[in-house]
């Protein structure tokens, strides 16, 4: 019997409700035959936008949606994707598979699609690529509502009243993608750049710097100490890579319980680096002002057999659902720091929501770790601690938590099994003498949902609670994800 304790009257964070963002870039079948038909599809929607994807979307509650990139996103001016469709400019998407994008999918569309879904734009500015004009522009465009040239072309493109733009990033992994560039270097970009992104009328900027690849804390060091004055966030990237290279990173569903281990003590690597990105914040910004966006995290594997290899289409099994639900886990944990975070990608790229294939759709096993957890969105963190083994020769626990307080009073707490064997007996104690449910997620580790069986992993209530003399037993069983509320 596992102990598992929930002090409601410890209080944390607020847990940012964009720590449950997502993103989206111009890759593979993420925009097109993803998230975006168009008008004429005999596929079911709403100005070109899938209704089946956003009312799936909208369940889990998607809070802000990072675009265009990515990679893409230094490598794409604005003006290309606006105005007229049949007179928007085509050209080659280099990083992605060499395609050619239309750029049918511009900024209105993009906009609508965030309407629909009732989520926060995220927009990635082309610092790469582009000139401090054209990202100057670009936030005129969306924001202003005088009498200007931007603004002007913006109504005749059919949008009168401005948008309200919240969060935009300057550049995206300019160390690497963006441009190869040095930190020093880069920093003195993001002072110049970011000083030409307005405010306009009420519409206030939350500006991002491009953040580190994974443990590169001199980056961290570098953008903090020239630049950390002058932004709101900092990205940080990390993937998790069964694989011991890029161009082996392993199937997606074709995996040993060795791997399965594997591949969580990876994912769970994202709480060293947040931590130790912490610290260094915290050396210039001991009020923590500046959040930590940890906008592109999941896992990454091997695209699936006869698939293009640049659209980056795998397959999501418990394995993800797992890595899902222990790495948000760690972002309520430090949701002192960690404001935003953003899944890669949405829909058909790598740790995907949702897959499609025609008019079918799937809800994939992280899309339902993401329904379990979307009642922390803006609740207050709350201290909870588990009684764990460690895993397979390893420093990580078998069983994880984090636990919110909602402000209805209502307590939720996160419970994942990491173990692929082995079921827990829980004794749950907690100072609130409150009525519990649940729902929860299981199965084998290499289970999927896919087009001939949709629905072979879904959410289910879980009733299994028994009273008992110092709080409340129950069973969880192995590979799962479960949701505890106490109201």
């Amino acid at each position: 019997m596992r102990n598992l304790v929930i002090n409601a009257s410890k209080k944390g964070a607020i847990i940012n409700k964009n720590i449950y963002g997502h993103f989206s870039e111009h890759l593979g079948r993420c925009i097109y035959g993803g998230l975006f038909v168009g008008e004429d599809s005999k596929i079911p929607n709403i100005n070109g936008m899938r209704t089946d994807i956003v009312t799936a979307l909208k369940n889990i509650a998607v809070p802000v949606l990072r675009w265009p990139g990515g990679c893409f996103a230094d490598e794409y001016h604005w003006k290309d994707g606006v105005g007229a469709r049949e007179t928007r400019k085509r050209m080659v998407n280099t990083h992605w598979g060499g395609v050619i994008e239309d750029n049918s999918f511009g900024t209105h569309e993009f906009l609508e699609f965030c309407r629909q879904v009732g989520c926060e734009p995220y927009i990635n500015g082309n610092l790469g690529s582009g000139t401090v004009q054209e990202m100057s522009e670009w936030v005129e465009y969306m924001t202003f509502g005088g009498v200007s040239p931007m603004a002007e072309m913006r109504v005749r493109n059919g949008k009168k009243d401005p948008w309200n733009i919240k969060y935009f990033a300057v550049g995206n992994e300019n160390w690497g993608c963006g441009g190869n560039m040095r930190p020093e270097y880069y920093a003195d970009e993001y002072r110049r750049y970011q000083t030409y992104l307005r405010n306009y009328g009420d519409n206030k900027i939350y500006k991002i710097a491009c953040g580190a690849n994974t443990a590169d804390y001199n980056w961290t060091e570098v953008l903090m100490k020239n630049a950390g004055q002058y932004m709101d966030g900092l990205s940080l990237h990390y993937y998790t890579v069964t694989g011991d290279n890029w161009d082996k990173k392993g199937s997606a569903t074709g995996f040993s319980e060795t791997d399965y281990y594997k591949t969580l003590r990876k994912a769970y690597y994202i709480e060293e680096l947040v931590e130790n990105h912490s610290r260094i914040m915290d050396l210039y910004d001991k009020e923590k002002h500046v959040g930590l966006i940890v906008d592109e995290w999941g896992t990454w594997h091997d695209v699936e057999p006869e698939t293009n290899p640049g659209f980056l289409y795998q397959q999501n099994t418990m394995r993800d659902a797992i890595a899902a639900g222990l790495t948000l886990n760690i972002f309520n944990k430090h949701a002192d720091r960690v404001t935003m975070a953003n899944l890669a990608q949405m829909i058909n790229v790598m740790q995907a929501v949702i897959l499609t294939e025609g008019e079918k759709l799937v809800l994939t096993p992280t899309y339902h770790v993401f329904d379990l957890y979307k009642h922390h969105q803006d609740a207050t963190l709350i201290d909870s601690f588990v009684e764990a083994a460690y895993l397979a020769d390893s420093n990580i626990p078998d069983l994880q938590i984090s636990a919110s307080e909602d402000k209805t009073g209502v307590i939720h707490a996160t419970l994942v099994n990491l173990s692929a064997t082995d079921s827990q007996k829980i004794n749950l104690i907690c100072n609130e003498n409150k009525a519990i449910s649940g729902r929860i997620l299981s199965g084998e580790i290499t289970d999927y949902n896919d087009f001939s069986d949709a629905n072979k992993l879904a959410v289910k209530p879980y009733k299994s609670f028994n009273k008992a003399e110092n709080g409340v037993t129950f069973d969880i069983p192995a590979c799962a994800v479960l949701e505890i509320s106490l109201s």
